[in-house]
């Protein structure tokens, strides 16, 4: 991982990349450097770098204007990278990119606080533009993601506050309910509870059958109507 020194009040925007691939990282660094020459730019490689450089960045967070995640790491899927900078760091603007075109990632990215999302399949040009135009206020959507928002929204989802919201759930199934908006895997549910695998596998499909959805987007908006996202 490449660390720059940490910033202090007079240091230029920080931008954190997140990416494994080497050469997609050096085509995003690029990119980045172009967009905005007088960003200081980290690397992670992985959520263990990318976690360990925010754990010694916390003194400064209002410096940390952009970060650039992939969702398939190594070690894990970047969702739960963007929840933390939600949490943390709510001043920073986390962008997914990704090669990941489905409502799945994308309501998940969404529900943890991604402010946009690009594919990675765009040439340099329109990727390009879709990074400057950050600065003027405009969340960056790749076209093929802003279609699939709108035909969710217009044609998939169901009226606000329909999705089960007077079912009730057990505390765990909340529990997991919440974990499950936050991009979490079963076996990372099962680590949070302290759970087997097996056993969150249940509540998963208890919460399914419960709430009447067949998929991790409408459990993520299913999650946001009850407040737990």
């Amino acid at each position: 991982m490449s660390v720059g020194p940490m910033a202090g009040s007079d240091a230029r925007r920080v931008c954190l990349l997140v990416e494994d691939q080497v050469a997609t990282r050096e085509w995003l660094r690029a990119l980045i450097g172009e967009a905005y020459p007088d960003a200081e730019i980290i690397e992670a490689a992985n959520r263990r770098e990318a976690n360990q450089w925010l754990d010694r960045y916390r003194r400064s967070p209002e410096a940390l204007w952009l970060a650039l995640i992939d969702l398939g790491l190594p070690d894990g899927s970047g969702i739960s990278l963007i929840y933390r900078l939600t949490q943390e760091f709510p001043e920073t603007l986390s962008v997914v990119s990704s090669i990941y075109d489905d409502d799945t990632h994308l309501f998940e990215a969404i529900s943890a606080g991604a402010k946009g999302y690009l594919l990675k399949d765009q040439d340099k040009a329109r990727f390009l533009n879709y990074l400057r135009r950050i600065e003027l206020g405009e969340p960056p959507l790749s076209p093929s993601v802003a279609r699939r928002l709108l035909t969710y929204f217009h044609q998939k989802a169901r009226p606000a506050g329909t999705i089960g919201t007077t079912v009730n759930l057990t505390s765990r199934e909340t529990e997991t309910l919440t974990l499950l908006a936050r991009g979490l895997t079963i076996n990372e549910i099962a680590r949070n509870l302290d759970l087997k695998s097996q056993t969150v596998a249940s509540y998963v499909k208890t919460i399914y059958q419960k709430l009447n959805i067949s998929s991790r987007a409408e459990a993520t908006l299913a999650a946001v109507q009850r407040g737990l996202a």
